[in-house]
């Protein structure tokens, strides 16, 4: 039997993309648009494009930002991607302070306007860079994900968690080491799009598919 996956519909993110990858993955998936289908969910993915404030405002207009949290604590698998990994944070102060989710501690903040040399920094990062696995995060949905293997970013801003052992990998942009991917229990976020990043990120799609 096919697992089910609920992909979190807020009018913030390319749902068509993260959709097939999934059902190329091997998954069956719907979409939830209110709390009460989030709360049926057996997993969830939280995608996202755009603002932090933009994201939040929406979950709270859709009454989604309880249900989610209730469905992590309870310990249903949550995969956020871009925008909906930042979200899983406790706040950003993109477009001034906003709260977020909760789920990771830890903060969103700007990536830097320069290189650890001290040249101007290109931002948005934009584009394929290399990842670094941490340890430990080979048991988790990076299991098939190698040190060096490249993944597709579209982001201005950074998740900083509070405790580096919820860092499950990091890239390297201007000389500074950025966070790329948090795990905590069966939360996940990745900054990159896993869904546009090719094989690579398929088999991490296929690690969440294959979990449930």
């Amino acid at each position: 039997m096919r697992p089910m996956v609920t992909v979190v519909d807020y009018g913030r993110s390319n749902l068509l993309s993260v959709r097939r990858a999934l059902e190329h993955c091997g998954a069956d998936v719907c979409f939830a648009t209110t709390p009460e289908e989030v709360l049926r969910a057996g997993a969830l993915v939280l995608p996202g494009v755009g603002a932090f404030a933009d994201g939040m405002e929406q979950l709270h207009r859709q009454q989604l930002v309880e249900p989610l949290v209730k469905k992590a604590g309870e310990g249903t698998p949550l995969l956020g991607i871009c925008l909906g990994m930042q979200m899983l944070l406790d706040s950003s102060t993109e477009g001034g302070f906003t709260r977020g989710l909760g789920l990771v501690e830890g903060t969103v903040e700007p990536l830097p306007e320069q290189t650890a040399d001290g040249e101007p920094l290109k931002v948005p990062h934009i584009g394929w860079s290399a990842l670094t696995i941490a340890p430990g995060a080979e048991n988790g949905l990076l299991r098939n994900t190698h040190n060096g293997d490249e993944v597709y970013f579209v982001h201005s801003f950074q998740a900083l968690p509070v405790h580096s052992g919820e860092c499950a990998a990091t890239v390297e942009y201007g000389g500074h080491t950025v966070c790329a991917a948090v795990e905590r229990g069966r939360v996940t976020g990745f900054q990159f799009h896993p869904e546009k990043s090719g094989p690579v990120g398929l088999a991490m799609l296929q690690a969440f598919v294959d979990s449930l």
